[in-house]
């Protein structure tokens, strides 16, 4: 593989295709032609969602120009003549869309760990999987290859801040994580959500409602403190009751809209007031 062909997968990509290089020189193969029936997905793939329109805008572009730019695949240890991609799965899938036969590819010979390790980089490096499947990508690394945060923050060249961030993610409900996978919450929207017993009903009410990342954060930072939010509507009332009866209410509501008014009395008087009322 040239340098320029290098240049364009990216610093940490190009870097661990070099360390292939220089392992063993028959750790790479010239660029061969091959047939699109005779590649597999890789398995250690941490992109599960393709855009469509993306798809078919690349497929157009290959039955125009080609495939410019080498998939990278390994053999396939249990098929003999067959392949599993490592980077360029979208090519590949493109490249079908158009009509090919045989795509160009660089074959490696890579253990399961690089595998994974050079598909998370093309993707991260290139902004094609989503926060979920990123941080799914690093927990992959740490279950099972044994990595911790420092040594992912080093490989990817990101801070371990991100990463520790990005995994924590993961501990969100399920149906929180279908919306940030699905595009309908963003990363900054749903990381305030981590550690609230509540995290799936205020998860759907950012989306109704449009809740921007910031005003995310100070409602839930109001909600950890134990600060209690008021409802407006809640309150007005409260004050009429006040203002007829002369005496301190509140008004406690729940989620399913039960609950109680407590009047406050501080004498006989007062509680045969509230007796009257009640009794009218």
């Amino acid at each position: 593989m040239n340098a320029a062909k290098k240049k364009g997968l990216g610093r940490g990509l190009s870097a661990l295709f070099g360390d292939i290089e220089n392992k063993s020189k028959s750790n790479q193969i010239q660029t061969n032609q091959i047939p699109i029936a005779d590649l597999q997905q890789n398995k250690y793939q941490p992109r599960t969602i393709f855009d469509e329109e993306k798809l078919i805008e690349l497929s157009s572009s290959i039955k125009e120009n080609g495939v410019i730019q080498p998939i990278a695949v390994r053999p396939n240890k249990y098929e003999p003549g067959k392949y599993e991609i490592v980077a360029g799965e979208r090519r590949w899938l493109a490249a079908q869309k158009a009509g090919l036969t045989e795509i160009p590819a660089v074959i490696l010979n890579i253990d399961d760990q690089k595998s994974l390790e050079i598909a998370i980089v093309e993707n991260v490096q290139r902004q094609d999987l989503n926060v979920i499947e990123e941080a799914k990508g690093y927990e992959r690394l740490i279950k099972e290859f044994g990595y911790d945060h420092e040594k992912i923050s080093k490989f990817m060249s990101k801070s371990r801040s991100h990463i520790s961030n990005t995994l924590r993610l993961l501990s969100l409900p399920t149906d929180v994580i279908s919306l940030i996978e699905d595009g309908l919450l963003t990363a900054g929207q749903a990381r305030p959500l981590i550690g609230l017993s509540n995290a799936s009903e205020v998860a759907e009410n950012i989306v109704k409602k449009h809740i921007s990342a910031r005003d995310v954060e100070k409602l839930t930072k109001i909600k950890k403190s134990g600060v209690k939010i008021e409802d407006p509507n809640i309150k007005f009332i409260q004050n009429e009751i006040e203002s007829k009866i002369g005496l301190s209410v509140e008004i406690k509501n729940k989620k399913n809209n039960s609950g109680k008014i407590i009047i406050t009395y501080k004498s006989l008087e007062q509680f045969e007031l509230v007796s009257k009322l009640l009794k009218k």
